[in-house]
């Protein structure tokens, strides 16, 4: 019934749908039948840039943060030699310049829809989501390569305080940078973002394998190092597994069946709808679309029915999660004329 361009501004609904009284309102009404309607007004709007602005802050200060991480631990490989803690060095460093895939994304679902991306660039961040699922997964096969390649050749550490020391730096870092980046991701809607955090954690994961490591090579076992990666490994393999299932749910348009249920309610709500058909929700970027059915009285004229349409759509705009525009198609409930079907077929 209603179709809004998200980069297109009708009219405002901020305040509800009455229009006056009298002629004027007959008059608006009439406006109202005949004019595109979007609700991803300038709130929403607002909304959405505030949201990929939080996720460009969240990449900046964790860059920063895994930056002086893997200086603060390339120190301390120059004076141990610890070929365990070069390798978490480079980890951390690269973790880093995952902000890089992201932050491209997150500028890009800022551009407007074309004619050729009607739906602007918001998959973007599903993109750099796979880009990170695969970092992800060169985590998982370096770390395990390094700790077989321990386990047949083990090596001593010098300066084992200071590589100790370096581990807890390097968890404490990437920990504190996976909890920021989770919950921003999840408050915002990214699943790439979410995806980063967790790649981060496994990289905290790994630095407590080389503090795990000194230890055992301070009591004298020098195995403890590869066996200890290889549990890590796994560790890995698990957020890698949480991970892809993240993104591939994503690309997939699957969202939260409980979503579903609340837009479902949301729309039993609307007076003047008799059903609720389906109900679609799809991920563009960190940005919910929603395009609905519902059933509405036969004998309602083509201005009353798109009335009640109006107010399905806003109450959806403004009561579901970062729902950011919705579609909503009205159909007669129950038996009717030829004529009054065609009007409506006419206005989809």
């Amino acid at each position: 019934m209603t179709d809004p361009n998200p980069h297109q501004s009708g009219h405002g609904h901020g305040h509800g749908h009455g229009h006056g009284g009298g002629g004027k309102r007959l008059l608006s009404k009439i406006g109202h039948a005949f004019t595109p309607h979007s609700h991803d007004s300038a709130d929403k709007t607002d909304t959405a840039l505030e949201s990929s602005s939080r996720g460009m802050r969240v990449l900046a200060v964790s860059f920063a943060v895994l930056m002086v991480t893997g200086l603060v631990q390339a120190v301390i490989v120059v004076f141990s030699g610890s070929v365990a803690l070069l390798g978490d060095t480079l980890h951390n460093f690269a973790d880093a310049l995952t902000a890089v895939p992201l932050a491209i994304a997150f500028s890009l679902g800022r551009r407007a829809a074309t004619r050729r991306f009607t739906y602007g660039y918001g998959r973007a961040e599903d993109l750099a989501g796979i880009v990170i699922v695969l970092l992800i997964a060169a985590s998982a096969a370096f770390a395990g390569y390094e700790a077989v390649k321990r386990l047949i050749q083990p090596e001593n550490v010098q300066a084992l305080g200071l590589v100790a020391v370096a581990g807890v730096v390097g968890f404490l870092g990437n920990e504190w940078v996976a909890r920021y980046r989770i919950r921003v991701g999840r408050e915002i809607g990214s699943a790439a973002l979410v995806a980063d955090g967790l790649h981060a954690r496994t990289d905290g994961f790994t630095s407590l394998a080389v503090l795990l490591s000194a230890g055992g090579a301070a009591l004298g076992f020098p195995l403890a190092d590869p066996i200890v990666g290889l549990l890590i490994t796994v560790a890995i393999v698990f957020v890698l597994r949480d991970a892809a299932r993240e993104i591939y749910h994503r690309l997939m348009d699957a969202v939260d069946p409980k979503l579903i249920a609340q837009a479902e309610r949301i729309l039993a709500g609307v007076p003047g709808v008799k059903r609720v058909g389906s109900v679609r929700l799809r991920w563009i970027g960190h940005a919910l679309r929603a395009e609905v059915e519902i059933a509405v009285r036969h004998d309602l004229s083509l201005i009353e029915a798109h009335a009640v349409a109006v107010e399905a759509e806003h109450r959806l705009i403004h009561e579901l999660p970062r729902l950011r525009a919705a579609t909503v198609h009205a159909d007669p409930d129950g038996p009717v004329g030829t004529d009054h079907h065609a009007v409506l077929v006419a206005h989809r």
